[in-house]
């Protein structure tokens, strides 16, 4: 599981669903959580988090440009690729963390990821779990 620890920066709710600002390593990232800052206190502004993410849920952009409904949208650069025949596991760097990404060796060889490349990691607000920090 990959984790960044954070601090909540802003907090957006209705009935029991919030959508969480956390920033880390001065990046702004989203969480999608099923409570309320009534009810789940961690979500309050100026909490520390931890966000978690599966290695399975960071998908891998390179040379994007546009937009893209994504809100967790983090620049890194490859580390380390590991070729699986089916999967294969990406180490990126962000600004000194690793984050894992488990992605499909097709899409490794179709956009030619290779060690050193500059790429943008990506996760959908509903995939990031919050933790008390």
């Amino acid at each position: 599981m990959n984790q960044l620890k954070g601090t909540v920066v802003a907090v957006e709710w209705a009935e029991a669903i919030s959508l969480v600002t956390v920033e880390a390593m001065g990046h702004l990232f989203s969480a999608l959580v099923i409570d309320s800052p009534e009810t789940a206190t961690y979500v309050g502004v100026g909490n520390p988090v931890v966000m978690v993410f599966k290695e399975t849920e960071v998908s891998i952009g390179k040379n994007l440009s546009g937009g893209l409904s994504l809100r967790n949208r983090f620049a890194s650069r490859v580390n380390e690729v590991k070729r699986g025949k089916v999967l294969s596991q990406l180490t990126l760097d962000f600004k000194g963390e690793l984050i894992v990404a488990i992605i499909t060796t097709r899409s490794v060889q179709e956009l030619d990821l290779q060690i050193g490349d500059q790429v943008e990691g990506l996760v959908k607000t509903n995939e990031v779990t919050l933790t008390g920090g």
